[in-house]
């Protein structure tokens, strides 16, 4: 519903900017920053939550979540973010008091993952301990928008960006892809070997807390020392995890693809640093920041959630002609918002057609599985 709700949102902002429809609307902030909330904050922690309070104890063996705190948790971000949309048009005091209830929900399914967490027994934690410890990263970051609420420093909003993407979403996509994508290969496809390798993990995750800091500290030039070795493991990674092979299962295929939008939106990042490192010019825009958000991030998500929703509600495990089709909608979503920042004609068209091509296919996406949801599972099963 959220992601149906943002790009709405957006959309709407597009089609009075580039088409001139209507007018634009008197936003309280610049609508590329509301835009930047919505999808960081507003949106993909939605299903962050919601899937790690499903998996993060079984992964150590823990607790379930209970009820008294997975309930708060969901119902303050969810009034913290429907507030936000009214507040961008009525004052920043709204948007103020959208972010405080928003953030005391993050924090109550925070201490409910780590109190979890920390009380296993269970002896490899550590993909737990560093979701757990990003996501508290995370909502650093989104107190770090507030600020910029209170304060108009620019500081605090490059901090809610940056760190939102840096050290929030892409640490807790690439822990869970590395986690889950070789487990789910191996349920599927015969004679899998499933490796894990940690040092690959561990190298991301020092990449990405280097990008930011060098983008943080202003030195853009040199962030392909960070991104072109990230971009060569994670191409190692789809490699080892049989990224060929997985074609021969659709709903594998949809998790092996998305996974290698990492690979080539890392190296994108790389070349746009390179070229301003060696040539002074600045190239790409945003191509390589939806490149990884919309193929990587957003691939995986309609992924996993597609996995997770079929599995949970006793469904076969497997991707139909419809999912398959939004999933390439998902794709070219992401190709038309990168040719729109290339030196095309009328390549800012593409801005607009990717919005919209991205609304279908979450409407679409909703309308198949949002149902499921409130009926009981098909396979007779509690839940």
């Amino acid at each position: 519903m959220q992601g149906i709700l943002a790009l709405l949102w957006w959309t709407f902002d597009l089609a009075a900017r580039y088409l001139g429809l209507f007018a634009p609307a008197a936003w309280v902030v610049p609508s590329i920053w509301g835009h930047a909330f919505l999808m960081l904050y507003g949106f993909f922690p939605f299903f962050v939550f919601g899937f790690l309070m499903t998996a993060a104890p079984n992964w150590v063996n823990g607790d379930k979540v209970k009820r008294a705190h997975y309930v708060p948790a969901f119902v303050l971000m969810a009034a913290g973010v429907a507030l936000f949309y009214p507040a961008l048009l009525v004052g920043r005091w709204l948007a103020v008091l959208a972010l405080l209830l928003y953030l005391a929900g993050w924090m109550v399914g925070w201490l409910a993952l780590l109190n979890i967490v920390v009380k296993s027994p269970y002896d490899d934690k550590r993909h737990a301990y560093t979701i757990v410890g990003v996501m508290l990263v995370g909502w650093l970051g989104a107190a770090a928008y507030l600020l910029w609420l209170l304060s108009d420093t620019f500081f605090w909003l490059h901090l809610a960006i940056t760190g939102g993407i840096w050290l929030f979403l892409l640490p807790t996509f690439v822990s869970v892809s590395h986690r889950m994508v070789p487990f789910f290969s191996s349920t599927v496809l015969s004679d899998y070997q499933m490796r894990r390798p940690y040092w690959a993990l561990f190298v991301l995750l020092g990449g990405m807390a280097l990008h930011a800091a060098l983008d943080l500290g202003g030195v853009t030039r040199l962030l392909w020392l960070a991104d072109l070795p990230m971009a060569g493991v994670a191409l190692y990674l789809s490699v080892l995890w049989g990224f060929r092979r997985s074609f021969q299962v659709r709903l594998l295929a949809v998790l092996h693809v998305g996974f290698a939008w990492l690979a080539l939106s890392l190296a994108l990042y790389g070349l746009q640093s390179f070229m301003q490192f060696s040539l002074g010019r600045y190239v790409l825009g945003f191509a390589p920041l939806h490149a990884l958000t919309i193929g990587y991030f957003s691939s995986m998500v309609l992924a996993m959630v597609t996995r997770v929703t079929l599995g949970h509600s006793g469904r076969p495990l497997e991707a139909d002609a419809t999912t398959w089709l939004l999933f390439l909608g998902f794709q070219f979503t992401a190709l038309f918002r990168i040719l729109g920042d290339l030196p095309l004609p009328g390549a800012a068209h593409f801005y607009l057609a990717a919005a919209l091509v991205w609304l279908v296919c979450f409407i679409l996406w909703g309308v198949k599985h949002i149902p499921i949801y409130l009926r009981p599972r098909v396979d007779g099963r509690p839940g």
